[in-house]
């Protein structure tokens, strides 16, 4: 059974107060991430880690099952909260007015496998670079133990790809970022906040290897990245002993 909606000649589902309820109120559970989405991506271009449209940013809100997600090729001026779309875990739109980012693939791959709550996908110079000449990124700063470990460098594919988002997976095993061949960067994290500031230290960890290897550059052992993986899930403000 089909019924008219209230726009004249439109055929939609019997169910569609629902859709629509549906749609509404996950514009006001995600609005907050959709702010975010917004927010960093102008200022991840500000900040030199994208030109032009490219790269994107993906935010896991409500219970878990629905994702915010930067649109295709939308100039970051342009971009406001209502533009940024909703989808389900499997791709389908809840409340989503221009195509979603064409990386989609990749995002959907990182929530399946992963307890990230935000995704940051970068084209920054350094690790673009990286990406072209390396397999992984090695130890050049103990501060790779914060993406647990070397970071790997995934196998080639066409961008937007089921192939690339493949790829990818394979390259985070075990880790919270990886470059993409002679693409960019991506990185994930608890929180939208955590996945930005980790784009941000890769990227000047590769620009560290970078100018590094116009000489030998001396390497961490893997024992001192361990080391340091450990030493940072402590590492922050907290409270002193005692304060109560």
């Amino acid at each position: 059974m089909v019924r008219t909606s209230p726009v004249e000649g439109t055929k939609v589902p019997r169910c569609w107060p629902c859709a629509r309820a549906s749609a509404i109120l996950a514009r006001v559970e995600l609005l907050e991430e959709r702010r975010q989405v917004v927010d960093h991506c102008r200022r991840m271009r500000a900040e030199g880690l994208v030109v032009g449209t490219s790269g994107n940013i993906s935010v896991r809100g409500g219970d878990g099952d629905l994702v915010a997600v930067s649109p295709s090729g939308l100039d970051y001026d342009e971009m406001t909260p209502d533009l940024v779309g909703v989808h389900r875990l499997d791709g389908s739109p809840v409340d989503a007015p221009l195509r979603p980012t064409t990386e989609m693939p990749m995002h959907l791959a990182v929530y399946a496998r992963t307890d990230a709550r935000a995704i940051v996908h970068t084209h920054s110079t350094s690790a673009t670079v990286l990406s072209t000449l390396m397999d992984e990124v090695p130890p050049i700063h103990y501060l790779i133990a914060m993406f647990g470990g070397p970071v790997r460098v995934a196998s080639y594919a066409t961008y937007g790809t089921p192939e690339l988002a493949a790829s990818m997976i394979t390259a985070l095993e075990g880790r919270t970022a990886c470059l993409l061949a002679n693409h960019g960067a991506i990185t994930y994290a608890p929180t939208l906040a955590g996945a930005y500031s980790q784009a941000v230290y890769l990227e000047w960890i590769c620009d560290v290897y970078l100018r590094a290897s116009a000489g030998t550059p001396r390497l961490l052992p893997p024992e001192e990245i361990e080391k340091v993986r450990e030493k940072l899930t402590a590492y922050g403000p907290g409270r002193t002993p005692g304060d109560g």
